[in-house]
Parts: structure tokens; sequence; C-alpha cells
């Protein structure tokens, strides 16, 4: 599909070798090139957008989000999937993983296969299952009835209806047949996932030494640390093998907790996620997550039930500016988190990176970090 071709000057372009102040040319859907001098007007000089210093960073990737604008991706609706990631790209996030929460065998399955399609239309990057192989002590806003011991059986299925775009499952490492499981998911190119678990620090590192590489929201529905029981989160951070996510919303971890996992891990091993819910986009009110009733109020969402932390309404865009803006972070660092980062964990390739040659996936944000436009494959969205 041929674009207009569209040069943006005066920019501050975040890539992956730093940040590169110039210009950049788009051609065909493609970054075409990037300069430092006056750019070139080319056989067609197309659009010119003089930036006036603002940042120019890749389309953000989001690996750990369940939903936005009034709809939710276990539902497996595809007009209401294209409407959660139409809302994404509109404000900043141009990758998503469709993520599910514990189900039925036979619901597992039939989400796993709608989502498949989605991603063969390339709405979504691929799926990613939070449940249902998770610790019932730390089941947050799963239905802890729905909840069952790791079965590379039933993760088959999985695979099967897939269609190879499942990219991520998250495990409790504690649970019988959870190292079988996680290395079922290695062998077959799925990401496996530490998360919801009340393992202690030898039980994770077993679990990295069988091949995950993730920690699923660190901190949140996990064994707290401990100075003499470290449990999952030093294991974690200790690991340079592992990408630690991290809900940068402040309200499921406070600054000071998050500003410790940047420290310790680098701003390279630091996935920023939302955990999104279907209340994302919208105001307070009650909404489902799965099966279960959730109340938001203020824009924080709570069980109805118990009042436990459901999922976040904030979109990607907003855990950088966090970071920036409460932690200190730089503006590279904290783009990289939420781009290069969590595309390179779960390998979806050429996503979350500006390079010539590559899609042209940009956000461009004002030096305060809010979003002023968003192009998608070349294209500006509206």
């Amino acid at each position: 599909m041929a674009h207009t071709p569209v040069t943006l000057t005066n920019a501050r372009v975040v890539t992956p070798d730093g940040v590169h102040d110039g210009w950049l040319r788009v051609e065909n859907g493609r970054v075409a090139a990037l300069g430092s001098d006056a750019p070139s007007p080319g056989a067609s000089p197309g659009e010119v957008r003089d930036l006036a210093g603002s940042w120019v960073v890749p389309g953000l990737v989001d690996t750990h989000i369940h939903g936005g604008a009034g709809h939710a991706f276990p539902e497996a609706d595809p007009e209401g999937v294209r409407e959660i990631v139409a809302f994404n790209r509109r404000h900043g996030v141009t990758s998503l993983v469709g993520g599910l929460v514990a189900a039925t065998p036979e619901d597992t399955v039939r989400q796993v296969a709608a989502l498949a399609e989605l991603c063969d239309a390339g709405e979504l990057a691929g799926i990613y299952l939070e449940g249902p192989f998770i610790a019932r002590s730390k089941c947050g806003a799963h239905d802890p009835e729905l909840l069952r011991d790791p079965d590379t059986a039933e993760f088959d299925r999985w695979l099967k209806a897939g269609r190879g775009h499942v990219r991520m499952v998250t495990v409790a490492p504690e649970l019988p047949g959870a190292l079988d499981l996680i290395g079922a998911a290695v062998s077959s190119g799925v990401v496996a996932a530490v998360g919801h678990t009340d393992a202690g620090y030898e039980q994770t590192l077993a679990a990295f030494d069988a091949g995950a590489t993730v920690a699923t929201h660190v901190y949140n529905a996990m064994r707290p640390l401990n100075h003499r029981d470290p449990g999952p989160i030093a294991a974690a951070l200790n690991d340079g093998r592992v990408t630690l996510e991290l809900i940068m919303d402040n309200v499921h971890v406070h600054p000071g907790a998050a500003a410790l996992v940047f420290a310790a891990a680098g701003a390279d091993r630091v996935s920023l996620v939302t955990d999104a819910m279907s209340a994302t986009g919208l105001g307070d009110g009650e909404y489902t997550l799965g099966d279960l009733r959730v109340r938001v109020s203020g824009g924080e969402a709570r069980l109805v039930e118990n009042g436990a932390i459901a999922s976040s309404t904030i979109v990607l865009p907003r855990a950088v500016r966090n970071a920036v803006e409460g932690l200190g972070v730089g503006v590279p660092e904290a783009v990289r988190s939420a781009s290069s980062v969590p595309a390179a964990a779960l390998g979806l390739a050429g996503a979350g990176r500006i390079e010539v040659g590559g899609h042209a996936d940009l956000v461009v944000m004002s030096k305060g970090l809010t979003v002023s436009d968003v192009m998608y494959q070349g294209a500006w969205t509206a």
C-alpha cells in the first residue's frame, strides 16, 4: 500500500542506538532515512512537518493488556478487539498482545482460536494466557475456581487453537507440573513467565533455569520480598536472563518500589505494561474482568467482592510519563521499557524500534510526553 512520503524535521528521535537529533523520512510505510543536516527533498517531497523539538518514539508495545474502550479480549468478539486495538493505536500503542484470564478449558480454547484469527489479520501481535496455571493464594483478579495445575496436554490444545500465535503463558513455579509446563512452552517457542505465585527463591530460580524469562507484573500477586525469604522478587531482580513486567500506574506499585526495580535491573530489563481492563478510556463505574465484577473509582479498579486491585485503567504512554516524572528515568530509557524491551522479550520482530527499513510505527510526543500524533505503518491515525 503506497503512502504519501512524510519528512519529520527538528525532531528528537529515539532509536535503538540513542537519541538522534535531526530529521526522519517515511516512504511506503517504512522509515526511509534519518539525517542530521538539512533533509534532501528527494524525487517527491511529500508532506514536511517541523516538530519544533518534539520527541519521535517507536510505536509502543503492550504485552500485558486485557482490554479497553469498553471491551475485553476474553470476550473474543472480533469487533470489540478491533475497538481495543484502534483505541490503543490512537494513543500511541501500535502493537498489542491480547491477554486472557483464567477460564474453563473449553472457553480458553475458544478464546485462543478467536484471537488467533485477529492475529492472522494483523490486528494483534500475539496471545498471552495469564491463567489458569497460577496459585490460588495469589490469584488476584482471577476466579480461584477456574485455576488448575499445569497440564501440558491442555497447553498443547492452546497451541493447536492458536496456530503459532500464543506468545506467553504465566505459571506459578510451585505448582505440580510447573517445570514440565515451562519446558513444553520453551520447546514450542512460547515465552514462560513466572507470576501469581507464592514460590520461594529457590523454586523461582528453578523455573528460570527451566527456561522462564519473564516475571509477570513484579511485586503484584507475588510472595513479598523479605530479607530472610527473598522469594520471586529477589530471584527475578538478580537474574540477568529475566525481563520484569512493571505496572507503572502508581497504584499497583509504589514509586519507591518501582524505582528499586529500575535501579536493580536497569531499564533494558524492565517491561512497562498496563494490565489494562475494559474500563480503560471510560469513566468510573462497574465492569467485569472475566466473570468477576470490578468497580472503578477515581480510575482505580478493584474487585467488588473483596476489594483486591483488579487491573489498571491507563494506556501505556502514561506509564512512560510516570517513570520519567516520578522516578527520574530518562526519556529514552523509559521509552525502551515500553517498546523495544517488551518486543524483544516476546520475540516480536521489528516492533518497538525506529530504524531505517523498519515499519513506520511512530509516536510524536511533546516535551512534556503527551502524545500529539501517531503514525501506524506509514499513515497517520485519526
